[in-house]
């Protein structure tokens, strides 16, 4: 079993190579860690971004029900027709999927790259959009209010919900 994930894969910001700017040939490469390797997808290779590639490129995998987390790596073309890898960011699904987020909701995420030294190698920017099967999708007149999870907004029975800052943050605000 799986989910069905639409990745688009947006930007990159400050990227480098042997500590120097990249000038250009970067694409992206992006597997779950649940997933065998001939399942990976990638865009197509920036030519002209340089350290501020942009691909703007949509990748639609399905996702394992048991995968924790989707590894992103950033790779520069080589003229020997290789690649080496620039920086990778690894994704955890929790980020996207579960808790108080809908499916088919659109994030909006930024992560840290890292190179093969561990060292922090720029940004790279996505969105991400969990697609919801058709068979199970339902309309809201049909939910059972018992499986909406959150507060009651008043207490006159109204099906209202809200999610919002946990208590322990709000009380640290107010002792700080």
């Amino acid at each position: 079993m799986s989910r069905t994930v639409e990745m688009t894969i947006l930007s990159a910001e400050n990227l480098q190579m042997n500590r120097k700017s990249i000038r250009g040939s970067t694409f992206v490469t992006v597997q779950s860690d649940a997933s065998s390797d001939d399942t990976s997808a990638a865009t197509k290779v920036d030519l002209e971004g340089g350290s501020y590639p942009s691909w703007n490129e949509k990748v639609v995998m399905d996702v394992p029900l048991h995968a924790r987390f989707i590894t992103v790596e950033v790779k520069c073309k080589t003229s020997s027709s290789g690649s080496n890898s620039v920086g990778v960011a690894q994704i955890p699904v929790s980020d996207f999927i579960g808790g108080y987020m809908p499916e088919n909701q659109l994030h909006f995420l930024s992560y840290r790259l890292w190179d093969g030294k561990v060292r922090r190698n720029g940004v790279i920017n996505i969105s991400v959009r969990v697609k919801v099967a058709e068979h199970s999708s339902c309309n809201l007149n049909s939910m059972s209010l018992s499986a909406v999870t959150g507060v009651p907004v008043a207490g006159d029975g109204s099906s209202g919900v809200v999610t919002g800052i946990p208590a322990v943050w709000v009380n640290y605000q107010r002792n700080h």
